[in-house]
């Protein structure tokens, strides 16, 4: 299928990794809740491999931490959920314009695309044209030799170069943002994660 490859913004409600590998994998915009546990239930079976070095907090802590609708999702979540619908995950990062491929090496046949702006994670999908309807989307792409799954990589990372150089990331380092519960400034992931910790509260909005 030859086309283009759009962006398909996904809801801003601290679930967008899970709705956007939702819709990816399986045109649902409404999985975050079921991933949720899947990736819960996936980490809670196997806590060798799962252990509070590899997790950054005990198994049981995790998992009920990722069970919360307002915690985000990152690596580990991605690798999970790679290995969950037997698919390698692409996830391409405007700042740095790398890519990420979750399960790569695994010998898998099938590969989806999402895209990380610093904070928020979209969609990435194949349509006949730039306004077509999400209806006609592909968005599972058949790997071949190599690794590769042809004219879909190569716009993709098009895509995220153009995003780049328009600077629509967050720079996580030094961005401000405001606690939308208390309204505090903080400057950068690191001490959003310390008012996080030390106040409960996981609701920031980006301002300048």
């Amino acid at each position: 299928m030859d086309g283009v490859v759009v962006r398909r913004i996904i809801p801003s409600d601290n679930s967008c990794l899970f709705n956007a590998i939702g819709y990816v994998m399986e045109h649902n915009l409404t999985k975050a809740p079921e991933l949720r546990q899947v990736i819960a239930a996936t980490v809670i079976s196997d806590p060798v491999t799962y252990n509070e070095a590899f997790l950054g907090k005990t198994n049981h802590e995790y998992c009920q931490w990722i069970m919360d609708p307002d915690k985000w999702g990152g690596a580990i979540e991605l690798a999970i959920l790679s290995d969950y619908y037997g698919r390698e995950i692409a996830a391409y990062d405007i700042q740095t314009t790398r890519c990420d491929l979750y399960g790569q090496g695994k010998g898998l046949s099938e590969r989806v695309m999402v895209i990380y702006d610093g904070l928020h994670y979209d969609s990435l999908a194949m349509a006949p044209f730039e306004d077509a309807p999400m209806e006609v989307d592909q968005t599972i792409f058949n790997v071949h030799n190599y690794g590769q799954i042809g004219l879909a990589s190569k716009l993709a990372e098009r895509l995220v170069g153009e995003a780049h150089r328009a600077r629509k990331f967050t720079d996580t380092g030094n961005f401000t943002l405001r606690c939308g519960v208390c309204q505090q400034g903080v400057v950068g992931q690191k001490e959003a994660v310390e008012h996080a910790k030390l106040t409960g509260h996981a609701n920031f909005q980006e301002y300048s």
